[in-house]
């Protein structure tokens, strides 16, 4: 997922992508504490995705 692409979606799209990414946050950090995750670098990716749409986010709401 990268910036241009999101900077194409709606803000509804990309508010309910980040509600998305929060709750496969939530849950990868729950298999990690459990011992279950095995890829480690998903928790990265998807933190950094996060940052990615908060940050269209706010871009838009600086240009209105």
């Amino acid at each position: 997922m990268t910036a241009v692409e999101l900077r194409t979606r709606s803000d509804d799209e990309l508010k309910q992508t980040l509600n998305d990414l929060k709750d496969e946050l939530f849950g990868l950090k729950f298999q990690q504490i459990l011992g279950q995750l095995e890829d480690t670098t998903v928790l990265k990716k998807t933190r950094k995705d996060i940052a990615r749409i908060k940050t269209v986010l706010r871009e838009k709401e600086m240009k209105k």
